[in-house]
C-alpha cells in the first residue's frame, strides 16, 4: 500500500488539526506524521498568544492534549525551518509538507509618530505577558496614561493586562517575571481607540464582559458616541453579537463610576492620526480625528481632532505572518500564496501561478490572522483533502524511514524535544505552580525548556 510521510511544519492549533483530520480522513493509503515546532513546547497560539486569564479559550489544549497523546503523532521541538532543517531537507524524507507556522508579527500602522520610544506592538507585549522564550524578559511598564489602538480581541486582551491589578493574575500561569512587572506598573488611565462606532467592533462579546469583571477598575464609556444611526440600529436589532455588545456598554453608562483607582475609557468614532512627540523622543500624546457615521454602516471624517496626553501607546491593529525560507511569500498580505491550502509560485512566462506540488498550507499563514481558533478546523479540512488528491504529484523521497529524520537531527546535533520532553516540562510547571497554589508556573528561558524537556535539570 501507498505511504504518505508527511511533515508538518507549526505545532499549533492548526497544524495539530491539520494532522488529526488527515489521520481520520478516508484514504487508500498509511500515514506517518512529524510535527515540527520552532519553541520547545508544542500548542503555539494558545501557550503564547493567548491571555494568561483566558482558562477556557486555554482548555483548548485539553483537545489537542489528546490528539497528541494517541501516539501516532510524532513531534520534534526546538527546531527552527530554514536553519535546523530547510526545504531540501524535508524533501529527502517526506512526501508533502504542510505550514501552519500563524501569523506572529504586529500589522504596520502608517501614522507618524510609531517610531517614537514608548510605542509598541500588540504582538510583543502579548509574547512578553505569556512567556515566549524569544522575547526579552522584561518591559517597560512606566506609564500612567496609556493607549491601546485597535478595536479587536487583542486590543482588549492588551488593555486588560495592563489595567488588571497583577495580584488578579496570580491564579492564572502568568511567569513570575510578568507578574512582578505589571505589580510596578503605575498605570491609572487605559485608553483604547477604535475608529468606527460601537455596533461595528470585531472583539467577542465575551471579551468584553470579561473587561467589565475587572476589580477596582471604572469601564468609562462617553455617551456621545451612542446616537446611531439607521444602520447601527439595524446592525443591533438583525445580530445577536452586536445587540449582546450594545446591552453590554449600554449597562456601563449607567455604572457609578469615580471611586475605583485605574479607569479603562473606550473611545469610539475615533481615528488615529499621529502619536505625538513630548519632545524628548518619547510618546507624549496620542491625536486623533473625531469621526461620524456614514449612514451606510461605515464611517467620515468631522475634521474635529482631539488629543489625549498618554506616556505609551500600543498598537493592536492586526497580526501579520513571517516569510519563509525557499517558500512563496505575499509580502501585500502577510501570507503563503495558496489555492485553498496547495500553494503557489509565479513561475510561468505570463506571471500567473502554478502550483508548488508538495508543499501545502493551513491556517493563519494560509488566510491571515481572521477567525477564531476553531476555524482553522475548516482551514484544515480544505487543504488535507488537495492533499489526498494530489498523490500523484507528492515527493519521491530519498529516505523514507523515520529513524532517518531522527538521525538527521542528531547528525546535526540539535536538542530537539519530543511529546515525552513536553511532558517533563508540563510537570515541571505543575509543581511549580503547586508550590505557590496556582494550576502552572510557566517556564520562559528557551534553554531552561530544553534542559527540563531533555531531562538534564532536576524536577521540582
Amino acid at each position: 500500500m501507498t505511504r504518505l510521510r508527511l511533515a508538518i511544519v507549526g505545532a499549533g492549533p492548526a497544524g495539530i488539526y491539520a494532522a488529526d483530520i488527515l489521520l481520520r480522513a478516508e484514504r487508500n493509503f498509511d500515514v506517518s506524521i512529524d510535527l515540527f515546532d520552532q519553541l520547545p513546547a508544542p500548542y503555539g497560539l494558545v501557550r503564547y498568544g493567548v491571555a494568561p486569564d483566558h482558562p477556557r479559550i486555554k482548555g483548548i489544549i485539553t483537545a489537542l492534549r489528546e490528539v497528541l497523546d494517541r501516539g501516532d503523532i510524532r513531534v520534534f521541538g526546538n527546531v527552527r525551518f530554514g536553519e535546523d532543517v530547510t526545504l531540501d531537507d524535508l524533501k529527502r524524507h517526506y512526501n508533502a509538507v504542510i505550514f501552519a507556522t500563524g501569523a506572529v508579527r504586529d500589522a504596520e500602522l502608517h501614522i507618524p509618530g510609531v517610531e517614537l520610544e514608548g510605542s509598541y506592538g500588540a504582538a510583543e507585549f502579548v509574547s512578553w505577558f505569556d512567556g515566549h522564550p524569544d522575547f526579552p524578559r522584561t518591559w517597560p511598564l512606566e506609564a500612567e496614561q496609556v493607549a491601546v489602538i485597535g478595536n479587536g480581541n487583542v486590543a482588549l486582551d492588551v488593555a486588560r493586562m495592563l489595567a488588571k491589578h497583577a495580584e488578579d493574575l496570580l491564579p492564572t500561569e502568568i511567569p513570575a517575571n510578568v507578574f512582578d512587572g505589571l505589580k510596578a506598573s503605575p498605570v491609572t488611565d487605559v485608553h483604547v481607540f477604535g475608529r468606527r462606532g460601537p455596533t461595528s467592533v470585531k472583539f467577542t462579546p465575551l471579551e468584553l464582559r470579561e473587561l467589565g469583571e475587572l476589580r477596582d477598575v471604572d469601564m468609562i464609556v462617553y455617551d456621545e458616541d451612542f446616537d446611531y444611526d439607521d444602520a447601527a440600529r439595524a446592525a443591533v436589532s438583525g445580530n445577536k453579537q452586536v445587540f449582546v455588545i450594545d446591552k453590554v456598554l449600554n449597562q456601563w453608562r449607567q455604572r457609578e463610576v469615580g471611586r475605583a483607582s485605574r479607569r479603562l475609557h473606550l473611545h469610539f468614532f475615533a481615528k488615529p492620526l499621529e502619536i505625538a512627540d513630548d519632545g524628548t523622543g518619547r510618546v507624549g500624546a496620542i491625536r486623533y480625528e473625531r469621526t461620524a457615521p456614514d449612514g451606510e454602516g461605515g464611517v467620515v471624517g468631522t475634521g474635529e481632532i482631539r488629543e489625549i496626553p498618554v506616556q505609551a501607546v500600543y498598537r493592536a491593529v492586526g497580526y501579520f505572518g513571517s516569510p519563509l525560507p525557499g517558500i512563496p511569500f505575499d509580502e501585500r498580505r502577510g501570507i503563503i500564496p495558496n489555492r485553498e491550502g496547495q500553494v503557489l509560485v509565479k513561475s510561468n512566462p505570463d506571471g500567473s501561478n502554478q502550483q508548488m506540488y508538495g508543499v501545502y498550507t493551513t491556517g493563519w499563514i494560509k488566510r491571515g490572522p481572521v477567525g477564531l481558533i476553531g476555524h482553522t478546523k475548516s482551514d484544515a479540512m480544505e487543504t488535507v483533502r488537495h492533499l489526498i488528491n494530489d498523490l500523484g504529484n507528492w515527493w519521491r523521497p530519498e529516505s523514507q524511514s523515520e529513524e532517518s529524520v531522527v538521525a538527521m537531527l542528531e547528525e546535526r546535533g540539535i536538542d530537539y524535544t519530543t511529546l515525552d520532553g513536553w511532558r517533563n516540562l508540563d510537570v515541571h510547571e505543575m509543581a511549580l505552580g503547586e508550590k505557590q497554589g496556582r494550576a502552572r508556573v510557566k517556564v520562559v528561558p528557551r534553554d531552561e525548556m530544553v534542559d527540563i524537556s531533555l531531562g538534564r535539570a532536576a524536577k521540582a
